[in-house]
């Protein structure tokens, strides 16, 4: 990054700017106000029956501006990084309140982050020549490892995204976040019946996590899945107990219970949880964690959209509630300090509290004891297509990946099936944790809410749920 700040050097936008763009927006009053630049570029490489199908850039460019007063936003953003341009964004967040204007200190003071994703110069450009090897493998290798796949959708995507934090409390802060994943779309055939899976590595890397080795990996993942689908079978449906395995089903833990510890659903009272801090929700040996400072991990973040840096959050500590994710808004409302948990899809968006990384703490139990106590029930091991009403905590997930327990063993594959019912009567019917907790290894995982998607990631121990509703394919959701 330039000794000046790559905003200024690239695009103009100096402290003196920022100043007086942040005194239009507090020119009419109000608590706070701050700036957000953005610079990012997207890049997509697919390939579709060995040939590249798709290969383009995407690039975005823009300032957003908040006024702040009590828990209401004005907000204006412009593409155009013209000074009149971004003065006029300052004037429309400005029309919010109509007080006495507020001196903004025009000594902002650069943050002093962490660095949770570090990357190299070369990341910076990476040419094609060095991906299309690596997404070829990945195509060939599906193909190698069974006669059964008949068609594949390989592809890398990567991204970098520059951005800028200067707020009317003179903090300053820029970051560069990578985003990448290399996946594989495989369908194959066994006679006339017909599957497909979908397979990912990814996160916040260094582009030289991208070997061949992992290449291999995600073809592997994506055929293994592919194949055990035709041994699957379709499991009894009805209340049983669940063995959630460790990992990707750490989803369930962010949609059907992470949402409604966010501090904006409980300071409007939607949330089941608007009550409970400082109450039992769990068992004693349950622990829940939003975390930012996962190293590589989608969620990872060094600073967050509002200026507060990246840090780690205990939601649930020894079953207790503890605490509400928090932005600067709802922080204010509730007198306590941000969790650095406002963030916000791009300059066109203002932030709202949102989850980072979200996992829950490995326990004492282990995994065979856990599936034999479960004794008949399922195993899962992948969810997708989930449905949550995030203020009751309703949910419905389609089991992507499992097995039977049957008589305290593992036994077939299963598929076609739902897992269904109440995020914190979920997190209330956890009885068992094993010390295995994994992080979802995942580079696609985006989280909506408000009509904004934020990157995230999710982590959890294998555990045993002693009652969820097991149902068919008639019940399966939309997109989560």
């Amino acid at each position: 990054m330039p000794e000046d700040g790559y905003f200024k050097e690239e695009f103009g936008i100096s402290d003196e700017l920022c100043h007086k763009l942040l005194s239009k927006a507090m020119s009419t009053g109000g608590d706070f106000a701050d700036i957000y630049v953005e610079h990012s570029i997207s890049n997509w490489l697919i390939l579709e029956d060995g040939k590249v199908s798709k290969s383009y850039s995407d690039i975005k460019l823009g300032v957003g501006i908040r006024t702040v007063k009590d828990q209401q936003v004005g907000y204006g953003f412009t593409q155009d990084l013209t000074e009149e341009s971004m003065l006029s964004a300052a004037a429309t967040a400005a029309t919010l309140v109509n007080e006495v204007g507020k001196t903004v200190d025009n000594n902002f003071k650069l943050l002093n982050q962490n660095s949770f994703y570090p990357i190299t110069d070369s990341d910076l450009d990476v040419s094609m020549t060095t991906k299309l090897p690596l997404v070829i493998k990945v195509n060939e290798k599906c193909f190698v490892l069974s006669d059964k796949v008949i068609k594949v959708t390989a592809g890398l995507h990567d991204k970098l995204k520059r951005i800028m934090v200067v707020t009317s409390d003179g903090t300053k802060a820029e970051d560069i976040q990578p985003d990448n994943y290399l996946f594989a779309s495989v369908t194959a055939k066994d006679g006339d019946k017909t599957e497909r899976s979908f397979h990912n590595l990814g996160g916040r890397h260094e582009f030289s996590y991208y070997t061949p080795e992992v290449a291999e990996a995600v073809a592997e993942k994506a055929v293994s899945k592919v194949l055990n689908l035709f041994e699957a079978k379709q499991p009894p449906t009805g209340e049983m107990p669940v063995v959630l395995g460790p990992g990707i089903t750490g989803i369930l833990l962010h949609e059907a219970i992470g949402h409604g510890m966010e501090a904006d659903f409980n300071r409007k009272e939607t949330s089941t949880y608007s009550t409970m801090l400082g109450k039992q929700v769990a068992e004693p040996f349950v622990n829940i964690i939003d975390d930012a400072t996962n190293l590589n991990q989608l969620g990872a973040i060094n600073v967050d959209d509002e200026g507060t840096p990246g840090k780690k959050t205990m939601l649930v500590e020894n079953g207790i509630l503890t605490s509400y994710l928090h932005d600067k808004i709802s922080a204010k409302y509730y007198g306590v300090e941000p969790t650095g948990n406002g963030r916000r899809e791009s300059f066109e968006h203002f932030p709202l509290p949102r989850m980072r990384n979200t996992y829950m703490l490995g326990a004492n139990s282990t995994v065979e004891d856990i599936i034999k106590s479960a004794k008949n029930g399922i195993y899962v091991e992948g969810v997708s297509n989930g449905q949550v009403k995030i203020g009751e905590g309703d949910f419905a997930f389609y089991v992507s990946e499992g097995r039977m327990i049957e008589d305290g063993k593992l036994t077939a594959p299963i598929k076609d099936v739902n897992i269904m019912g109440n995020g914190p009567k979920m997190l209330a019917n956890i009885t068992m944790a094993a010390n295995d907790l994994l992080m979802n290894d995942g580079g696609a995982g985006m989280c909506g809410k408000g009509g904004q998607g934020v990157l995230v990631s999710f982590g959890m121990p294998t555990c045993l749920v002693k009652s969820m509703t097991v149902g068919g394919t008639d019940q399966k959701g939309g997109r989560s």
